[in-house]
């Protein structure tokens, strides 16, 4: 740990916080970890129906489709420990801001210029202290569960169970298709908390493959979990991805949220 605290990215004030599970500094520093990361073009109506409240518009892609990123994660060497996550995230806006000509390359631009972000609607995780703090920092949706992560080169398996049963219910996996180096998006999360729109940036490192999805589909069970749910309303019930990355080199900061409710310019 001593060694890579020495790592200027990591090199960062932290500010306390105390959480109903223990104390967390932010940012949150992950250092060792792996992701998955599968986007799905849905419809963007249905996709914006689940932003009507959250102070967020949904971004139109190519032929007037909502982007949809379903992420697995495995945190092996974090400053809260190891667990495991799963992110269901919508791209947006906040309401009132243009969208980019370009919102798929504007993805890319760095976070001072980022305007794009995600909405995120379910995030499943391993641990009581992970789910504590993202609902006590941030006011994210966060819940306990079992979480499956297996990446090998050309195949990946990834599982959310059903934390009343402890079956699977949802599961994406297959054989990947050709891909070519890429580098990790930084990302930018809009969340609600304590009646506040939040803007919270994630600085991120460590190369990957950026892949056609091959035979990877998103599959569903039969469960009435609210996650299980938002993913049929969406339509991606036995769906396959326009795009997948995958590492297993991802470092990143977890920043703490900046409150944008009101920010619309400098007033002196």
């Amino acid at each position: 740990m001593t060694t890579l605290l020495q790592d200027p990215f990591f090199q960062y004030p932290l500010t306390p916080f105390e959480s109903s599970e223990g104390n967390v500094d932010l940012p949150i520093l992950y250092f060792d970890n792996s992701n998955f990361m599968a986007m799905f073009e849905v419809e963007f109506e249905i996709a914006n129906a689940f932003l009507k409240d959250a102070g967020v518009t949904a971004v139109q892609f190519a032929k007037g489709k909502a982007l949809v990123v379903v992420g697995f994660y495995e945190y092996r060497k974090t400053a809260i420990s190891a667990y495991n996550e799963v992110g269901v995230a919508i791209a947006c806006v906040p309401n009132g801001v243009q969208t980019p000509h370009c919102p798929l390359l504007s993805l890319y631009k760095s976070l001072d210029k980022q305007q794009i972000g995600f909405h995120v609607i379910d995030l499943p995780v391993t641990t009581q202290a992970a789910c504590a703090a993202g609902k006590e920092i941030w006011g994210y949706p966060k819940f306990v569960t079992p979480i499956g992560f297996s990446l090998e080169a050309k195949r990946f398996k990834g599982t959310v169970s059903d934390p009343e049963s402890g079956d699977t219910m949802v599961e994406l996996s297959g054989d990947l298709g050709i891909g070519l180096p890429a580098p990790q998006l930084d990302l930018v999360l809009y969340s609600h908390h304590n009646g506040s729109l939040l803007r919270t940036l994630i600085n991120t490192r460590g190369g990957g493959r950026s892949c056609l999805p091959g035979s990877l589909r998103l599959k569903l069970s039969n469960s009435t979990h609210p996650m299980a749910q938002r993913l049929a309303q969406l339509g991606l019930a036995n769906a396959a991805p326009k795009m997948v990355f995958h590492s297993h080199g991802l470092q990143l900061r977890l920043n703490a949220g900046a409150d944008i409710t009101h920010a619309r310019g400098i007033h002196t």
